[in-house]
């Protein structure tokens, strides 16, 4: 049966978007190229201005890409990574017959009698897919999340566009060579459009955390999923931003649930879930008031080899003993090349950045007095203009999520006001670390997920 004319357009519309898209980024490069051939200035504002409406417009898989790239410091000019932070993941949702007809796809044409109830108006709605409530026939309360049509093809389009936003950042500013970024952006973005992939992390994360009391981790149900549609048992909350302003003892109740998610899988098994932003997560009540939180979006999820937590810990011991071979090391486990003193020495002030807060035996904030707005810029800075001196720098492809992940939990608790002793919470984490038993776990979680051949 053809599309209805509806759905058509809604189609067309996708088409157009993404034209434009190209048309908009290539116009930027074209822009800077003939800045640099003519010795004209650039007015970096205004094209960052530009390419932001032409995402915002396109409401695609590209703006998990654009936001992603907001939050890592330096890899964009500051007046583009600005202007896409405020772009908003929220694609123009399906409508119910559209719906129908995706699920049909799906689950057959007897899909409907598979629930005891469907809502076919979405709950929620972001860029690879929408959320669609539901009832099982146990009873059980359900989020289906149904991926929209042709998103592979989008997605290698919209990475296409990326290779030139990087371009673009390579020629304004080489000192920080993002080819590496590149391809673990990609890995992970099409990773997320596996949704049989995202079910077995969801199991790996349950069993990771089944004896965690402050974090909850939705049921998968696999007869109601495809690779394309994800059903996980419905867990009900609030937005974390709505306790901001609750009392201290909550907000670091909230805070050292967040800590825990994120930590305890990366230093037990070595995962992590590299997208900690606040519309992942939501507050279950207990007892009338927050007693946690509900962990729900599994599809950017990354997996490291055991080498690779070893090196976390070694460059956090490094530090905190002024200990430079053992310092070296880690970043060389990493992957980092041609480490010269000074590159050595740059690396270190951001280490020292992200890590701060870690190394100091003491009840504090994250920003620890620094105004919210400018966390971590200072360091960014100082970071950058060392680089143009003494790089460039080749930033490894593994290391990219681990600290984009690690600046997104950090801007967690800022918005929480937090004040925990950072250093005991992370020292009891990795108090009895070892490569031997952090690779035992990992192969055992792994095959018990179903993740070992993936």
């Amino acid at each position: 049966m053809p599309p209805r004319d509806d759905e058509a357009n809604r189609l067309t519309g996708r088409l157009s978007r993404y034209a434009r898209v190209g048309t908009n980024v290539a116009g930027a490069a074209a822009s800077i190229a003939a800045a640099r051939f003519f010795g004209a200035g650039l007015d970096r504002e205004k094209n960052a201005a530009d390419l932001t409406r032409a995402l915002g417009g396109l409401k695609g898989p590209i703006m998990k890409v654009a936001q992603l790239l907001a939050t890592i410091p330096e890899v964009l000019p500051p007046e583009y990574a600005e202007e896409l932070q405020k772009l908003q993941s929220e694609a123009p949702p399906m409508g119910p017959a559209f719906v129908k007809r995706r699920m049909m796809a799906e689950l057959g044409p007897d899909w409907e009698k598979r629930f005891a109830a469907f809502d076919k108006m979405p709950a929620a709605a972001a860029s690879l897919g929408q959320v669609h409530r539901a009832t099982a026939h146990d009873g059980m309360a359900l989020a289906c999340k149904l991926q929209y049509p042709d998103m592979q093809s989008a997605v290698e389009a919209d990475l296409a566009q990326l290779e030139v936003l990087f371009a673009i950042h390579r020629r304004m500013d080489p000192a920080v060579d993002t080819r590496e970024i590149v391809k673990e952006i990609g890995a992970r973005v099409r990773e997320e459009l596996d949704y049989r992939r995202e079910a077995k992390h969801a199991a790996l994360y349950r069993e990771v955390l089944a004896d965690e009391p402050l974090v909850r981790v939705p049921d998968v149900r696999d007869e109601l999923s495809t690779g394309r549609l994800l059903t996980l048992s419905w867990l009900d909350g609030t937005k974390m931003l709505s306790h901001v302003d609750r009392p201290l003892d909550i907000r670091n109740r909230l805070a050292t649930a967040m800590f825990r998610a994120w930590w305890h899988p990366f230093t037990a098994i070595g995962v992590i879930h590299g997208d900690p932003h606040l519309g992942n997560y939501t507050v279950f009540d207990q007892d009338g008031e927050p007693g946690g939180i509900n962990l729900l979006d599994y599809g950017c999820v990354r997996i490291f080899p055991p080498r690779f937590i070893g090196a976390v810990i070694d460059l956090y011991k490094g530090l905190e003993e002024n200990d430079e071979a053992r310092v070296v090391h880690a970043y060389e486990t990493w992957g980092f090349k041609n480490l010269s003193r000074d590159l050595v020495d740059i690396l270190n002030m951001w280490a020292r950045f992200i890590y701060g807060p870690l190394l100091d035996d003491r009840v504090r904030s994250i920003a620890d007095g620094v105004a919210p707005g400018q966390y971590g810029r200072r360091e960014a800075f100082t970071v950058h203009k060392a680089l143009k001196e003494k790089g460039p720098v080749t930033i490894p492809q593994e290391f990219v999520l681990m600290d984009r992940a690690a600046i997104g939990l950090g801007g967690v608790f800022l918005h929480l006001k937090a004040e925990l002793n950072f250093y005991r919470m992370f020292n009891e984490e990795i108090d009895r670390f070892s490569l031997e038993a952090v690779t035992a776990r990992q192969q055992a979680a792994l095959g018990s997920a179903g993740l070992l051949a993936a």
